[in-house]
């Protein structure tokens, strides 16, 4: 019973992942059980018909010998009686209960038949002296309800053909046993088969599971994880181990590689930051002083001092995300009013970009939280509201508590997120329209550091957006540590 729980177990696990035909567990399952029952099959038909086979030399062979012996009977009787009564006489003398003998002569004239026969032949005689052909070999036919043995013969006297002799063993009582033993092997045949998937199917799970397990770790892996990532199966088959080992070194392999990637783009931010400070002061300080430039010199030092300070605000964002991979972000983490935090920076930014933006809130919201890093994060979800949105409709910013949760919320109505664009507009360098973005400025960086110093201070960030409608920028941070 254990077993076949454990089946129907394994049966629901494969419902729970739709039946999957392209599944190697649910293959290995359908294709084992096939051979299993094509296998069992196999013996089971073979065994009955072995069965039906003794039945039926059992019984042919004592009506054959019957068969063989009536004709010397008969004419040894008929030296003494006469030739229907030696018949009779005959037919006395061999008949056995269940087997009925009856003699017609060559004008089909009925000679002589069997009389006291055992209740348990229950055909209608009549009906069967009616047949007028059976077959010269003992044979095994079903007559209504009944199962007979049916053979006839000649019955030849001093030479003379006097006609032929029929014979019909009733082997019902056996023939039903037959059925009844083949029905059980084959109810015996679907339990071990049931049984055999339902092992089959568990054992093939068990030797699957650490694939899943690889698969379940695997996913688990991030980039910031790679270096400690590691898979370790202590059950499993020499195979899935090589591979775990394998995948191992690849893993190692990629936290290099990942490492390297790091380092460099840390050095090479920290390296330029530094001249393009010095160049982005030069020109505006040429831009500020210079009193004789013509229009076409003005507008290429104005464009090179803008291109430079893009260029030093993508070096500094880029330093930022190096150092919270490297781990040397470090947040000041404390209680914040995040009413006051909130309406400093609403101010700040309209006052910059002059545009309208409302602070809405029913109660005082504290959250434990880096200020200044907190600003940040407010400021860049503002800019890309201002950026993405029409002059005339205005950005809200909400702020709630709810039970353990501070919520500030940055709602704008402008062109909104196509719901394929969702899930990656926190990845680095990701913009949703490259034209849209170059015209405004962004690298693709504002928000994965938004969702960086979020994630720092234990808090989540989420957007729920629609194309034409607006996004809502949902920033959920803890109120006691």
């Amino acid at each position: 019973m254990q077993l076949i729980g454990k089946f129907w177990e394994a049966i629901n696990q494969i419902q729970r992942r739709h039946l999957d035909p392209s599944s190697l567990q649910l293959r290995l399952t359908l294709e084992i059980a096939a051979l299993s029952v094509f296998g069992l099959g196999s013996v089971a038909v073979w065994t009955s018909w072995k069965m039906q086979q003794i039945l039926i030399t059992t019984h042919t062979q004592s009506v054959e010998y019957i068969a063989v012996r009536f004709p010397r009977d008969v004419e040894l009787y008929s030296e003494m009686l006469p030739i229907k009564t030696g018949l009779q006489k005959t037919i006395d003398n061999i008949s056995v209960p269940g087997l009925l003998i009856w003699v017609k002569g060559s004008d089909g004239q009925l000679l002589a038949q069997s009389v006291g026969l055992n209740a348990s032949f229950v055909v209608p005689k009549a009906q069967l002296m009616s047949l007028a052909e059976m077959p010269l070999k003992p044979q095994v036919h079903q007559v209504g309800e009944r199962y007979l043995v049916l053979r006839q013969g000649s019955v030849i006297i001093k030479g003379i053909l006097l006609g032929k002799v029929y014979m019909a063993q009733d082997v019902t009582n056996d023939q039903r046993q037959l059925i009844a033993a083949t029905r059980s092997l084959a109810i015996v045949c679907i339990l071990v088969t049931i049984v055999t998937m339902g092992a089959i199917a568990f054992r093939i799970r068990r030797s699957l599971q650490p694939l899943q397990e690889m698969s379940q770790m695997a996913g688990a892996i991030s980039a910031e994880g790679l270096s400690k990532a590691k898979l370790q199966l202590s059950h499993a088959p020499s195979e899935v181990k090589e591979l775990a080992q394998t995948f191992n070194m690849m893993l190692s392999r990629l936290s290099d590689a990942w490492e390297q990637q790091r380092q460099f783009v840390s050095n090479v931010s920290h390296e330029l930051r530094t001249p393009l400070t010095v160049v982005l002061g030069y020109l505006q300080s040429l831009l500020r002083r210079g009193t004789n430039f013509n229009d076409y010199q003005r507008e290429a030092l104005e464009t090179a001092a803008s291109e430079a300070e893009r260029t030093v605000r993508l070096l500094e964002d880029l330093l930022d995300l190096a150092r919270a991979d490297s781990g040397y972000m470090h947040f000041h983490l404390e209680s914040v009013l995040l009413n006051d935090l909130v309406a400093e920076v609403a101010g700040m930014a309209q006052k910059f970009s002059n545009r309208l933006l409302t602070v809405t809130t029913t109660t005082d919201v504290e959250a434990i939280a880096d200020r200044d890093r907190l600003k940040q994060v407010l400021i860049n979800l503002i800019d890309n509201a201002v950026k993405y949105s029409d002059p005339e409709q205005p950005i809200v910013l909400k702020l709630e508590r709810v039970d353990r949760q501070a919520i500030i919320q940055v709602c704008d109505r402008g062109v909104g997120i196509g719901l394929q664009n969702q899930s990656r507009i926190f990845d680095r360098f990701y913009r949703v329209d490259e034209a849209r973005s170059s015209s405004t400025g962004g690298q693709g960086l504002g928000l994965a550091i938004v969702k960086t110093l979020v994630e720092g201070m234990s808090g989540s960030i989420t957007v729920r957006s629609k194309p034409g409608e607006g996004s809502t920028f949902t920033i959920i941070l803890p109120t006691q540590v």
